[in-house]
């Protein structure tokens, strides 16, 4: 989880960023990311239907 975590901060430190989590379809590692991490976050994430062992994460900066 902290590489997760340490890896968005420095990507959102460069600015707008558009990463890939991979899962691995693991619904255990999702939520986990999704409790621990993305909810109450400034992120933007979604699982999209044709690859449900992702997480496509977004960050705008305005």
């Amino acid at each position: 989880m902290e590489k997760v975590r340490n890896t968005l901060m420095e990507a959102q430190s460069k600015g707008s960023f558009s990463l890939t989590i991979i899962t691995g379809n693991s619904s255990v590692l999702q939520r986990r990311i999704f409790d621990e991490i993305l909810r109450n976050s400034p992120y933007t994430y979604y699982i999209p239907s044709w690859n449900l062992g992702q997480i496509i994460v977004e960050y705008m900066e305005l």
